[in-house]
């Protein structure tokens, strides 16, 4: 498996860039109809998504340099050498993580429409849909760069990984869970979710609640996801993504039910 698309010139075009990059659109074009629905001004969605990736992958970046356990790229070789934090193209993208990317998009979410006097949760809403789709799409980097796999498998929907990729201890085998895969899936289920209830019920809802409920839904998913991963970041033996997953959920589930309590006791 190669994981370079395509050169140009001494440029390596890497598929893990290219999706990220396909993701991002695609998500664009689902908040522009989003926006158009919701009567609000889709100019918005392109404005701002520069501000929004910018902050996103400095986040994404972040949760690598200090989550990674591997070895040469893990917080020990960043330490020692500084100037490859802000290396993040090595690889065409690949040393990013997405629970910085949601943290870091929020904030370039943020500073958007407080420059522009937007409500920012009804934007949050509608970048809900988007944002799951985005990770759908860009989760396939990891298999043109075999990586973040699981645990060996002889199930027909197994995946070969080449030698040179295979996990310290699992030389000997060859087909893995492909876990990027599963995820995948669980953020598509999530974003069709998110649409119906977003279209169906969306009178019911208050500003922020589809923000939230995407804040349950996908850290539920990857909490399961992680059980499959041999490589995971661990403290304790606990993967710390499955840790986050569980306070992710625990305060948007939280939040969600303390807001619709205090809006059910309101005049």
């Amino acid at each position: 498996m190669n994981p370079i698309a395509f050169r140009i010139g001494p440029f390596a075009v890497h598929w893990y860039g290219l999706l990220i990059l396909a993701g991002a659109l695609a998500g664009a074009l689902v908040a522009t109809r989003e926006a158009k629905r919701q009567g609000l001004d889709p100019d918005h969605v392109w404005n701002g998504l520069l501000l929004i990736l910018i902050f996103g992958l400095i986040g994404a970046r972040l949760y690598h340099v200090f989550s990674s356990p591997a070895v040469g790229v893990g917080w020990e070789y960043y330490r020692q050498h500084p100037i490859e934090i802000v290396a993040f193209w090595r690889g065409g993208l690949s040393g990013l993580g997405i629970f910085g990317a949601v943290v870091g998009g929020i904030v370039g979410l943020y500073i958007y429409t407080r420059l522009n006097k937007l409500d920012f949760l009804t934007w949050l809403d509608v970048g809900a849909p988007s944002l799951i789709l985005g990770q759908a799409i860009g989760r396939w980097g990891n298999f043109f760069n075999q990586e973040l796999y699981g645990y060996p498998t002889n199930l027909p929907w197994g995946i070969y990984i080449d030698p040179p990729h295979r996990l310290p201890g699992f030389e000997n085998y060859e087909r893995f869970h492909p876990t990027f895969l599963y995820e995948s899936l669980w953020n598509l289920i999530v974003f069709f979710l998110l649409i119906f209830v977003g279209r169906r019920w969306g009178h019911l809802l208050l500003k922020g609640d589809l923000f939230l409920l995407y804040g349950i839904l996908y850290p539920l998913g990857r909490f399961f996801v992680e059980m499959q991963r041999p490589d995971a970041w661990a403290i304790n033996g606990i993967p710390v993504a499955q840790l986050i997953s569980v306070a992710a959920i625990l305060i948007c589930g939280g939040v969600t039910l303390s807001r619709h309590k205090i809006a059910r006791h309101s005049p």
